[in-house]
């Protein structure tokens, strides 16, 4: 059983203000494995004048030095990479191979910004002046449950290496993950203050940390409706904000597809993270004369898809995280059958032979229309809809008609004619033949995908301000 006690403020752990104890389940077995004592308020003011008192110094630091501390933090989550997986597993349910490559992501964030950080132009001629990208302030970051320790790692990399001073909020529901991370990044021997990680409640330490008037930036990955409350608090004092909501990515397919191709990729896209992921490609767009045939292949490539034991290497869908979220889930694919889709994959409930676990039957729904309740939607779970269009404009139209713009998708082969395609679709990010990440590329969404990007120099400038210094030869 853990019991996790302290937050990490100043240099130091400490034993939090607050005094709430919040449960930690396995998602896989819906068992109790701890409790993580919750930070307050009072916590988190402490974290911010922490910070507060750390940025004069840290943000004159040379760029090489910075970038030798985040290499040095590099290294020190590398070394406990085995010990992220596990905690991954147990508290979050990622299969095991999801799993490494998030353990692996926490580390090289830190790596890819050190890299950024060392070939920016942090001073440059602009016309006669000298334009100057100074570090803005003490940073406030928060995290979601569905990749914690990647996105600690992968904000505070930032604004590390952009010179700032940083509080981080992570989900209380991934304090073993935390912790892990914590205990690496001290190990890695920063001053005092350069960031502190502060485990509470959105309510609470968020709400603090978002509203504070010292905390001059924000950076937030989660649900637009919490992302634009964010906006709210942050409007009295301007801060500078970056927002990574929710998505509803299209996968559109072409009419020159080849499916031994296009299937595999949708169905990764689809369900990547167990489908809990903002970036899921969730609206399979197809021809007309292609969906009788790319649903009989969907459905062969669901049947084989094992949800499951996260520690098992044939599992590839692992439980949701919560029973909130499985519930949340179940009543999508109600809604769903509700509405008239068809069912061609998974269905609502548990999938067979397993009784405990907030499991969820891999599902794709067909004779789904874009005005649909699972259409519209983040479902955030395994839930895929198929949808079909005439020709390419009205393909591009479909993609388009929703409110998200994080990331789509373009599967085709021919490669000229995708690339016009990806042109065409309102996203952060199109990906086309490919499920991959770049970290030099920058990430965040259109509409109410957010505001802001992360990654590379776009990333990096987040937590920048330009200042142009006119008169000097």
């Amino acid at each position: 059983m853990h019991s996790i006690d302290q937050v990490y403020i100043d240099g130091a752990f400490v034993t939090p203000n607050g005094e709430e104890r919040f449960a930690l389940f396995n998602p896989a077995t819906e068992a109790v494995i701890g409790h993580v004592r919750l930070a307050d308020e009072v916590d988190a003011t402490r974290a911010v004048a922490a910070a507060r008192r750390a940025f004069p110094a840290f943000s004159r630091t040379p760029v090489r030095e910075r970038a030798d501390m985040l290499m040095a933090m590099h290294a020190a989550v590398l070394a406990r990479e085995d010990d992220l997986l596990d905690a991954i597993v147990e508290e979050y349910g990622a299969p095991a191979s999801r799993a490494r490559w998030m353990a692996r992501h926490a580390s090289e964030v830190l790596r890819d910004a050190a890299r950024v950080a060392e070939g920016y132009a942090f001073t440059r001629r602009m016309g006669t002046s000298d334009v100057i990208m100074q570090p803005i302030g003490v940073a406030g970051l928060i995290t979601p449950w569905n990749n914690d320790a990647g996105f600690i790692a992968g904000k505070l990399a930032a604004a590390l290496a952009a010179g700032c001073t940083a509080v981080v909020k992570p989900s209380e529901m991934s304090a073993l993950q935390t912790r892990v991370v914590t205990d690496a990044l001290h190990a890695a021997g920063l001053p005092p203050g350069v960031f502190n990680i502060v485990t509470g409640r959105g309510d609470t330490v968020g709400t603090a940390i978002t509203s504070h008037p010292d905390v001059v930036k924000l950076s937030f990955t989660g649900s637009t409706a919490v992302g634009k409350q964010i906006l709210r608090n942050a409007a009295d004092s301007l801060k500078r904000t970056t927002l990574e909501l929710g998505g509803k990515s299209p996968v559109v397919v072409l009419d020159d597809a080849n499916l031994d191709q296009a299937v595999p990729l949708a169905m990764q896209a689809g369900f990547m993270n167990s489908g809990q992921a903002c970036i899921a490609g969730t609206r399979i767009l197809v021809p007309e004369a292609m969906a009788g045939e790319f649903e009989r292949r969907v459905a062969a490539a669901v049947a084989d898809i094992r949800a499951g034991d996260p520690r098992d290497a044939a599992t590839t869908i692992g439980p949701m995280v919560s029973q909130k979220q499985w519930d949340r889930v179940q009543r999508y694919i109600g809604i769903g059958i509700e509405e008239g889709a068809r069912v061609i994959a998974g269905g609502a409930g548990r999938p067979e032979g397993i009784e405990a676990g907030w499991f969820v039957r891999p599902t794709v729904f067909a004779d789904v229309t874009n005005d649909m309740t699972i259409a519209r939607e983040e479902i955030f779970g395994p839930v895929l809809s198929i949808l079909t269009y005439r020709d390419l404009n009205e393909a591009v139209a479909i993609a388009n008609d929703t409110p998200y713009g994080l990331q789509a998708y373009v599967l085709s082969a021919d490669m000229a004619r995708a690339r016009d395609v990806a042109t065409r679709i309102d996203a952060g990010r199109v990906l086309v033949n490919t499920v991959s990440h770049d970290p030099a590329a920058p990430f965040g969404g259109f509409k109410q995908s957010g505001i802001g990007r992360e990654y590379g120099a776009f990333g990096l400038e987040a937590f920048l301000e330009p200042k142009a210094v006119l008169g000097v030869a």
